[in-house]
């Protein structure tokens, strides 16, 4: 149910490691002493939101479900086995239109025009969907990005493989603006000395240039070093990440700029030239965030939510035994800077902190996770997934003071793993859960009903001015 990179049996293990010593963070209650959930097991509740409809798990697809991309009237749901096709005609009672079987986690997935992109980030025999697992350990092990041609939607055609260092954990597309060539940025990490493929220190992303009308010439053009200094050494007293590479970044085209959540570093990166994005400021914080994740701009590019990831996604830290500042967002303002010479910079600023209120059961995973703005002007409104925490609508137009405004939860025992992806299109959010598929919500008019409907398509990890 992790969305962190794990490789193997070294890799649950590490994991598990992780686990435990993250507790370190946390200064954690016994048992015994932690209130009882406000939803009870079993049971489901909300404020301020209705769930509409589920289309439940099916056929071959049986993975973890994972991200969601927009076009016209289609959902694209990644699963670690695939992707599904849902069409939103109707859209409080999507239907599933078409699946695609090709394993291989975690198949996150953006679209742009007539280009579909999915993430590889598990060691494969090849770049087939026919493929097989295979030891990172192997050098003829294959990871990478997988390039579809979706001019017929119902019949993606897979055109083009692209291998890259560590694979692809994510990937963002960062679009010329005249539309031509689409920039992939690929976000991998957790190198190893064994992984013939994908070697320490690894402080680099991958790019990937998309013709836009012809993306089987897809090829990989740019390394970047992000990290010259090796970015942050991380800190196992309290079991904060390394930075060896980026798990996540979320581009803003139109203003030429990036975020990226790099496990121990969060930064803002100037594109403007899209194959050679440069770091702008670099943010840390060590005393709460352990897993930078990801990260959403507000509308005008002055603000950013990054995510802590805490534990991975396995972490039940929404049980009171864990500080309101540890698995949570991260509120910052991107404020102007002075840097040396007299030129005016750019920084990010920490002004708070938000973590959903409600206490959940000590076998809920409960994180921050992936969320996506909604689009009602002059206002800084985001619905975003924590796992089993559920579903919840923050209002952080005051950076300093951000509010929750609507929620949904199920109770332990309902999702094996909770939602991983929450996003709002066209006056409805959608959500992929890992165990039990794909939830439509209505929020209450009192948020949303001023919101704009006229999206042609949205990829959260590929922001546009609303």
């Amino acid at each position: 149910m992790r969305s962190s990179r794990t490789r193997g049996a070294t890799g649950v293990a590490l994991s598990l490691a992780l686990i435990a010593g993250v507790l370190g963070l946390a200064a954690p209650a016994s048992a015994a002493d932690l209130p009882a959930p406000d939803v009870p097991p079993g049971e489901v509740a909300s404020s301020n939101i209705e769930h509409l409809s589920n289309n439940p798990k099916n056929g071959a697809l049986q993975g973890t479900g994972s991200d969601i991309a927009f076009q016209g009237k289609y959902a694209f749901a990644g699963n670690y086995d695939g992707f599904t096709v849902y069409d939103l005609s109707d859209p409080e009672k999507p239907v599933q239109a078409l699946q695609v079987y090709c394993p291989g986690s975690q198949n996150d997935v953006s679209v742009y025009g007539d280009i579909l992109v999915l993430s590889t980030d598990s060691s494969r025999s090849d770049d087939s969907c026919d493929s097989t697992t295979r030891p990172a350990t192997e050098k003829d092990a294959w990871e990478g990005l997988k390039v579809w041609d979706i001019s017929d939607p119902l019949e993606p055609e897979y055109v083009k493989a692209v291998e890259t260092a560590c694979g692809s954990h994510t990937h963002s597309l960062a679009p010329t603006k005249n539309g031509k060539d689409v920039y992939v940025y690929v976000s991998s990490y957790s190198p190893r000395s064994s992984f013939p493929d994908c070697q320490p220190p690894h402080d680099l992303i991958s790019i990937v240039k998309i013709p836009a009308d012809d993306p089987a010439g897809a090829e990989l053009v740019a390394t970047p070093n992000l990290f010259p200094d090796g970015g942050y050494e991380g800190d196992e007293s309290r079991s904060a990440s390394a930075t060896s590479g980026c798990h996540d970044i979320t581009t803003y085209a139109k203003y030429d700029i990036a975020a990226g959540a790099c496990m121990g570093d969060g930064i803002l990166m100037d594109i403007k030239d899209r194959a050679h994005p440069k770091v702008i400021s670099t943010v840390r914080d060590t005393e709460n965030f352990a897993f930078w994740h990801s990260a959403t701009f507000n509308n005008d590019a002055t603000k950013v939510v990054f995510t802590d990831e805490l534990g991975g996604g396995g972490l039940a830290t929404c049980t009171g035994e864990y500080a309101p500042e540890l698995g949570a967002n991260g509120i910052y303002d991107i404020e102007k800077a002075k840097k040396k010479g007299g030129k005016n910079g750019k920084e990010l600023v920490l002004k708070s902190y938000y973590k959903i209120p409600r206490i959940n059961d000590d076998t809920e995973n409960c994180v921050a996770h992936n969320g996506s703005l909604i689009p009602v002007e002059g206002k800084d409104l985001m619905v975003q997934s924590w796992y089993q925490g559920g579903v919840s609508v923050l209002d952080f137009t005051d950076s300093s003071h951000p509010t929750e405004l609507a929620w949904f939860d199920r109770g332990a025992g309902v999702s094996d793993g909770g939602t991983w992806s929450t996003y709002w299109y066209n006056g409805y959010a959608y959500s992929n859960d890992l165990g039990i598929g794909f939830d439509t919500f209505d929020i209450d008019d009192s948020i949303d009903g001023k919101a704009k409907t006229n999206l042609r398509s949205l990829n959260p990890q590929m922001q546009q001015k609303f």
